[in-house]
């Protein structure tokens, strides 16, 4: 009742965690069991090895929270030889997030995958370009462009691109990515935001702005899963907010064929099957016999 198809890919339902928030899923299982899930996003994933940003990287805020991780991950091989054997035996799709400084990072990250056991590449542009002076590949839909068709080129798994709100604009952001091979749009990521410690009176954040994300930004991210899934012909995953069942069918009605949940797990570490079994009750009380009957009818 509740599978869905993303890049070729069956899913049991349309509930996926997002990356960053779920590690590589060893913690959660202690809390449910993860193979419910429609899929797993993995922590975001660089070719070598980051220790991750200095100072304060989580802070609490109204409505969300900030972070400034800075991409802590333990590089695609730790990834490879240690958490992927351990997250295929969840019997889930796994999706390998994937980061880096410059186009030749991406390249050499997406090589070494090409041959593993993962079901689906999700493409980070919203990592800072080091080539560029610090701008996100995500900001400007032309190096968007460049980055995924280089990309697309080597990259033999369905490849989907993960969009920053922080574009100059989304819509042209998305059919630049599909037009330079995208297989799917995931988005959103976390809006640019600040925080000030008014009695040190300096930032919060060593790198004084952070990530926003949790329910705060749903309204913004829900509007503009909506204009892309009206603007591109591929499959497009929401996210932003979502922390029940309801906050989920909404995004489904706006255009998405699944949805990531990544703040949420941080409030209640078993949300996901909450938000499972919501929709599932949900199906079943308005006579819905697949999600494709409410898949964008708004």
């Amino acid at each position: 009742m509740t599978k869905v198809e993303l890049c070729g890919v069956n899913l049991k339902n349309p509930v996926i965690a997002a990356s960053g928030t779920f590690g590589f899923g060893e913690e959660y299982n202690q809390y449910f069991d993860i193979q419910r899930l429609g899929g797993i996003c993995s922590k975001g994933l660089t070719i070598n090895e980051k220790q991750g940003n200095d100072g304060i990287r989580v802070f609490e805020t109204r409505g969300g929270m900030l972070n400034s991780v800075g991409l802590q991950n333990p590089g695609i091989e730790k990834f490879i030889n240690k958490e992927l054997p351990r997250m295929r035996e969840y019997n889930t799709a796994i999706i390998a997030n994937v980061g880096g400084g410059n186009i030749e990072e991406y390249m050499a990250a997406i090589e070494r995958l090409n041959n593993e056991a993962i079901d689906i590449i999700e493409l980070n542009i919203s990592c800072p370009n080091v080539k560029c002076g610090g701008m996100a590949f995500g900001i400007k839909s032309k190096v968007a462009y460049e980055t995924v068709r280089a990309v697309k080129s080597i990259c033999s798994k369905p490849l989907m691109v993960k969009l920053s709100p922080n574009a100059e604009d989304i819509v042209d952001m998305a059919c630049s990515c599909c037009e330079a091979g995208a297989d799917a749009i995931s988005l959103v990521n976390t809006f640019k935001g600040m925080a000030v410690d008014i009695h040190k009176r300096k930032p919060i954040f060593n790198n004084i702005y952070a990530g926003l994300s949790g329910p705060a930004i749903k309204p913004m991210a829900l509007r503009m899963v909506h204009e892309v899934c009206k603007a591109v012909n591929v499959p497009v995953v929401g996210m932003g907010g979502i922390c029940s069942y309801e906050d989920a069918i909404e995004f489904i009605m706006v255009g998405a064929t699944a949805v990531q949940i990544g703040t949420a797990n941080f409030i209640k570490p078993d949300i996901c099957t909450d938000i499972i079994e919501g929709i599932e009750a949900y199906m079943l009380r308005e006579g819905i016999k697949n999600l494709s009957e409410i898949r964008g009818i708004i």
